[in-house]
């Protein structure tokens, strides 16, 4: 959490000077405890909100391919084999960097079957790898998709967008915050027949760039060279930042 602080104007003092190591009076604490409760009376504390919508301009493709098979290393050759193709084609037909394709699940498990006379057994087994693709060109997500699928991907389970560089924004959500925190607290002050005194502390409770999730339901269509090719919409994603901000009263 980051933290600006200022100090209070004025202190309010309580009780006798300490002089020559002389003990305090009992009065003290009774005197700290009123000088605290006049300060409370006399702040306001805000949270003020900001946000600022943004064009995302990356997005995360998770693709992959699940095969099933008699054997475990039957059906792990399968997956490999479509995964290899689908890999080539990335790189060479859509020219994204080897660093932008990343493996996010690999599993090989078996499927069982239950009948009371057998019990559990074996049915087969499944392969599945999946793959994070970091694409930029928005516009052709629904074309990559589609041509993955056209390769034998059969498994494209999210698309997320982002901004790769949400710091570039935060300014902006702050001064919008800051904005939202000085108008409530002016309206409180104004509410309480009091005016508004200077800031005395800031702390921002953190920015958030949401990611945006699209749907992708062309891996069971037909073939992209038969069809109009699918259409993702980006649309926006919201930066969001909170201010908790104290006011003195006067």
């Amino acid at each position: 959490m980051k933290m600006w602080m200022k100090p209070l104007g004025s202190v309010l003092i309580a009780g006798s000077l300490l002089v020559g190591g002389a003990a305090l009076p009992a009065s003290f604490g009774v005197g700290q405890a009123h000088a605290a409760e006049v300060t409370a009376m006399n702040v306001i504390n805000v949270v003020g909100k900001g946000e600022v919508k943004v064009t995302p301009d990356v997005a995360y493709l998770y693709i992959g391919v699940e095969s099933n098979a008699n054997t475990a290393a039957a059906a792990q050759k399968k997956t490999a084999a479509i995964m290899n193709k689908l890999n080539a084609q990335l790189k060479s037909d859509w020219k994204i960097a080897a660093k932008d394709i990343e493996t996010d699940q690999f599993y090989v498990s078996p499927n069982h079957t239950y009948t009371e006379k057998d019990g559990q057994k074996i049915k087969d087994y499944s392969a599945l790898h999946l793959i994070k693709v970091t694409y930029r060109d928005l516009d052709k997500i629904g074309q990559l998709l589609d041509a993955a699928a056209d390769t034998g991907a059969n498994r494209i389970q999210n698309i997320m967008f982002a901004s790769e560089n949400p710091e570039q924004y935060e300014e902006q959500a702050i001064a919008k915050a800051m904005a939202s925190a000085n108008a409530k607290a002016s309206a409180i002050a104004k509410a309480a027949n009091r005016t508004l005194g200077p800031i005395l502390s800031i702390s921002l409770n953190g920015a958030e760039a949401p990611i945006v999730y699209a749907q992708y339901a062309g891996a069971e269509t037909a073939s992209s060279a038969t069809k109009d090719s699918t259409a993702i919409e980006p649309g926006q994603i919201t930066m969001m930042t909170q201010l908790t901000v104290q006011y003195e009263m006067k």
